[in-house]
């Protein structure tokens, strides 16, 4: 790589992190006991930082020198089916985890089929929300002391801070979307 590109891409991972901290040439010059000149130049890419002074600006910009050289390729939008996880219990329940690792998203979504006369273990109290829609057949959403019927084509949305758990106690399987936020499953 050419040390002009190399430059400019440094220059520009700087001006970005100081934007993204809110933080103006002056602040970041400040904090660095650098020029608001020399940052200005460093972030055009006109000027090359020794290890120290670059060493010196991630930090103050809130980061480790392996986050901040790290590559990044581009986000995967779209999963297929043979990028699932399933997992099938006991009473031939499916549970699909429908984007692969999504533990580190602010968004878990589940596909489960639910079969006759089965319930999902139940799940205690946490932070967050969940949200539901079913896909085909009927499900029984038991909220704490309270029970709702979600059949096909309706969804349910709730606060996950009490106890809770789904059933199907019909005889039919039931298939629905569970979205989890944060990550709990």
């Amino acid at each position: 790589m050419d040390g002009d590109l190399i430059n400019a891409d440094i220059g520009k991972r700087i001006r970005d992190l100081r934007n993204r901290n809110g933080l103006t040439q002056q602040e970041l010059a400040d904090r660095t006991e650098l020029t608001k000149g020399y940052i200005s130049q460093l972030e055009r890419g006109q000027v090359s930082p020794s290890l120290i002074t670059l060493f010196d600006l991630i930090e103050c910009l809130g980061t480790t020198p392996a986050d901040f050289f790290k590559t990044k390729g581009p986000e995967q939008v779209v999963f297929s089916e043979n990028e699932f996880f399933e997992k099938i219990d006991e009473g031939g329940n499916s549970i699909q985890w429908i984007v692969p690792n999504a533990q580190k998203n602010e968004m878990e979504p589940l596909l489960v089929q639910l079969q006759p006369h089965q319930r999902l273990t139940e799940d205690k109290p946490h932070q967050g929300e969940e949200f539901g829609y079913v896909i085909s057949g009927r499900i029984r959403l038991h909220l704490g002391d309270a029970t709702y019927i979600v059949k096909t084509g309706e969804s349910f949305y709730f606060q996950a801070d009490g106890l809770h758990y789904i059933e199907n106690n019909t005889q039919r399987p039931a298939k629905f979307i569970w979205v989890s936020s944060p990550p709990s499953f």
